[in-house]
């Protein structure tokens, strides 16, 4: 079961939080059909959201994570909530996949260099947050690093990993791991923490050897005393529902509701996130119409 951990230490100078998210990653393959280089892309995204989603203080709040560069991959999307589930899509599910000379999936080429990425966090409010940078290297762990130094002047670590069987293109293991210095930690803080970061191995690495995501966090912070704030199971979850459409439909005009029938009587929405289809047919168009003006 796939498991996400927030830790801090003692001291109040460090936080990390880890996820184990290989079973998320398994189901998005899954789902979306995903070539070696858009699972290990999506992948990545996935970890980073769950985490970044888990870190959100309000019971409903989201976060949107969109990678936008400039490789054959298109759009990257996954959005976490503060439960630390998450789902997410591409633009080009089959896109082709290349490796690095060391046999590493090449993310960067698939995702693009040159774009940005954008992160969105939604807390019910209607003013959400919006922060926007650009990408670094298009392998998204460097990206969310850059993002959290430059959008919100956080320091931070990022590692995220998906291990891919090359046989069969299975995700077999997928990981995330965030560390982040907070206000009032001093310089040995920081010099204890940049020697552990510079002997941490993949995160994938770590997860094949059976350690566990506390395992994962006291590894990052080794030198200073742990307190584990929660640790909760996580899912890839789509939120997406007949009744949820239904009410988006209610807010178009009457015109633009019939226009979404094909020329036998049929309008089909397909979901980015799970891919379930929901038929409308002409008369199940009309009923909304007529319910929404009465």
């Amino acid at each position: 079961m796939d498991k996400i951990i927030r830790c801090i230490t003692s001291d109040g100078a460090v936080m990390a939080a880890a996820v184990d998210a290989s079973d998320i990653v398994f189901t998005a393959k899954k789902v979306h059909h995903l070539s070696r280089s858009a699972t290990a892309a999506l992948g990545r995204l996935l970890c980073a959201a769950s985490i970044m989603g888990a870190m959100l203080k309000q019971k409903d709040a989201i976060v949107n994570l969109r990678v936008m560069g400039d490789g054959e991959l298109g759009a990257v999307i996954a959005v976490g909530d503060s439960s630390g589930n998450v789902r997410g899509y591409v633009g080009d599910s089959d896109c082709a996949t290349e490796y690095y000379p060391n046999g590493k999936i090449n993310v960067g080429k698939a995702v693009g260099k040159n774009g940005t990425l954008s992160v969105m966090r939604d807390y019910g409010s209607g003013d959400p947050y919006i922060g926007q940078v650009e990408l670094v290297s298009g392998e998204i762990a460097e990206d969310i690093t850059n993002y959290y130094a430059t959008s919100e002047q956080i320091p931070t670590v990022c590692a995220l990993g998906v291990l891919i069987n090359k046989e069969d293109g299975e995700a077999m293991l997928a990981g995330g791991l965030l560390i982040q210095l907070l206000p009032g930690a001093g310089e040995e803080a920081l010099e204890r923490l940049e020697q552990n970061v510079a002997k941490l191995e993949p995160v994938t690495t770590m997860l094949a050897k059976g350690m566990s995501i506390l395992d994962i966090c006291k590894t990052a912070l080794d030198g200073f005393e742990v307190e584990v704030l929660d640790e909760e199971p996580v899912h890839y979850v789509c939120n997406c529902s007949r009744e949820r459409l239904e009410r988006y439909f209610c807010t178009m005009s009457d015109e633009d509701i019939r226009s979404m029938a094909d020329e036998k009587g049929v309008a089909v929405a397909n979901c980015h996130f799970c891919n379930k289809k929901y038929i409308f047919t002409k008369e199940d168009l009309e009923k909304l119409i007529a319910e929404k003006n009465s």
